[in-house]
């Protein structure tokens, strides 16, 4: 063989192992969404590459059959093409020996970097950079080339599913996506621009909806404004007057009875018609949920939408009422800052290294504000307050401070042992070791 027929048949191996490469890494980059959409929207290509996906085992084996019959070809013909012609030259310089011995690590260190620039490199990197352009081209191609290796796909196939059920594994490709995998997707969006940072928020808080518990958006017990079922007219119109909110709980005697609740447009409705306010009157006082402390706010979202009904009142494991939440608390929560007054923002940034924060703010949040990944001991509290009460083993008074993972927590105001506010400081790059109290 001459040596252009030789360079020829080396450059058409080199774009035979450029196409199986192409075609691995394509299949294997491509992603499910992409093109169950494509599929969706007509494409016959896309459902074959989704089978393809599905069943893997064949397509890699011709991949393999193919690269390696090609590598094993390239050497072949690259020694007998380079070889000669390099130690020809080198030996003008010099001796036979020392001539052929360098032309042959010549020939040999050209040809392979050949390969792995042209062969390897480059279209496994094209392949990764469009996965589903690409496969939907190669997908034809290499049907065809399963079709004509089908005895040695077959033979090669069975031998890997045999040692496959011989170390117990599965061959099946796992296409199950975790709420960690669209919250990563949501992230490298926010860092590409596609998604606004408070858009990426929202969608973090929806997920956080099965893990956060309903205190963590409820208004706390000492808040509640509720009326007595003997309430007379008058009390009701100057604690309306007082403590405006939508619904107020009902109770028999104290907070701890609650009989049921009352809208605050039933009220109104009353007041402008001049007609007397009696909560002793059922067709006043509606029937209320009533929920447990440790319950989800998804699952409190569940409730409200099986009794239609948008307030609860919460009760700990020892019927006494804790807090009352309602539809927009959890979907405030969902939100952030996107809605609500700025004068009732649990968590106000001073500066760049500064926070004043209510006590009563959910962990979660204070997580969110400070970018840490954790606090200690975070199993046994669920707000700010809970954690200061937990690393200092008593009730935290004024200026008492709690220093960790390069942050300062010290509390500024407490209302009758209730933390009312906390300046978080940073004091040290964040993730260093924690400090002791």
């Amino acid at each position: 063989m001459s040596l252009t027929q030789s360079l020829l048949v080396i450059a058409l191996l080199i774009a035979a192992s450029a196409f199986f490469s192409m075609a691995e890494i394509s299949l294997a980059a491509a992603r499910r969404l992409r093109l169950r959409q494509l599929a969706d929207e007509g494409d016959a290509r896309a459902e074959r590459v989704l089978r393809m996906q599905e069943q893997p085992g064949d397509y890699f084996t011709v991949v393999q059959v193919g690269q390696n019959a090609v590598a094993i070809l390239g050497g072949i013909v690259g020694e007998d093409a380079l070889s000669p012609h390099l130690s020809a030259l080198l030996g003008l310089w010099l001796a036979p020996s020392m001539a052929q011995t360098v032309g042959f690590l010549a020939s040999f260190l050209v040809i392979t970097s050949l390969f792995i620039l042209f062969a390897d490199l480059f279209p496994k990197r094209l392949g990764m950079a469009e996965p589903e352009r690409l496969v939907l081209r190669l997908a034809q191609p290499m049907a065809w080339c399963m079709a004509l290796l089908r005895p040695l796909v077959w033979l090669y196939s069975r031998c890997a599913d045999a040692l496959f059920r011989l170390f117990g594994l599965s061959s099946l490709r796992d296409d199950r996506i975790t709420s960690e995998d669209i919250l990563a997707m949501m992230e490298a969006g926010a860092r590409a621009g596609v998604l606004a940072a408070r858009e990426q928020q929202v969608i973090t808080n929806v997920f956080e909806l099965d893990t956060r518990t309903v205190s963590s958006a409820m208004s706390p017990r000492d808040r509640i404004a509720f009326f007595r079922r003997d309430d007379a007219d008058a009390v009701i119109r100057l604690r309306i007057a007082a403590e405006p909110f939508s619904t107020y709980p009902v109770c028999e005697g104290d907070i701890d009875h609650v009989v049921g609740y009352v809208d605050a447009k039933d009220l109104f409705q009353r007041v402008l018609n001049n007609q007397p306010i009696s909560l002793a009157d059922d067709s006043l006082v509606r029937k209320v949920l009533i929920v447990p402390d440790r319950l989800t706010l998804s699952e409190v979202l569940e409730q409200f939408r099986q009794v239609h009904e948008d307030f609860a009142v919460i009760v700990n494991e020892y019927s006494l009422v804790v807090g009352v939440v309602t539809l927009n608390d959890v979907m405030s929560t969902v939100m952030g800052d996107l809605v609500g007054p700025a004068d009732e923002e649990q968590i106000v940034r001073r500066d760049e290294d500064s926070w004043l924060i209510d006590g009563v703010t959910p962990i979660e949040d204070v997580l969110h504000a400070l970018s840490l990944d954790a606090l200690p001991h975070t199993e046994e509290y669920e707000t700010l307050a809970g954690f200061l009460m937990v690393m200092l083993r008593r009730v935290p008074r004024r200026t008492d401070s709690v220093t960790w993972g390069g942050y300062k927590f010290e509390v500024l105001d407490v209302d009758s042992y209730r933390i009312d506010q906390v300046m978080v400081s940073r004091i040290a790059p964040a993730g260093a070791a924690p400090a002791d109290a």
